[in-house]
């Protein structure tokens, strides 16, 4: 990566602003750059994917440690998909009826032990309410009963 024509292969393609648009030259590139500046936070966000939804954060991160590198990325992988819009099965994620309508479990199997993130497929985002280390056959009560209740305050807003 790098070079004097990174910022302009960065333009084209997916990775671009906009998908499938490509900027004739590095001017063209550099006055597109400029616009974004006199955008607010949200329409930057809105141009740079609007067919992507957001990822809300309830509770949980996913750092290394504990997580390993590559369970990181793999949990970053699986929330990607499911952000574009894409469903996830068995093995890779369950539904979790238990905790609510269109709620889920994702399996992430690390070196060691298996994490779960549970997330809520809500219209405008990825709820993510919960990530724990598995150590059970069973999803604990506790976890269970708190994302229930995040669920709800979520839907509240």
């Amino acid at each position: 990566m790098g070079g004097k024509d990174f910022p302009l292969r960065l333009a084209c393609g997916e990775r671009a602003g906009v998908r499938g648009q490509c900027y004739g030259s590095r001017a063209d590139f550099y006055r597109w750059v400029r616009g974004l500046a006199g955008m607010s936070k949200l329409t930057y966000i809105a141009a740079m994917a609007k067919a992507d939804k957001p990822l809300v954060w309830l509770h949980g991160e996913l750092k290394t440690p504990p997580l390993s590198a590559n369970a990181r990325i793999e949990a970053g992988v699986y929330l990607r998909r499911l952000q574009r819009g894409e469903s996830l099965a068995l093995p890779h994620s369950r539904p979790m009826p238990g905790i609510g309508k269109a709620c889920h479990e994702l399996r992430i199997q690390d070196e060691n032990r298996t994490w779960r993130i549970i997330y809520h497929l809500d219209v405008e985002a990825v709820v993510i309410l919960d990530v724990f280390a598995k150590t059970t056959q069973q999803t604990p009560k506790a976890v269970v009963k708190t994302c229930k209740a995040r669920l709800q305050s979520f839907k509240s807003i």
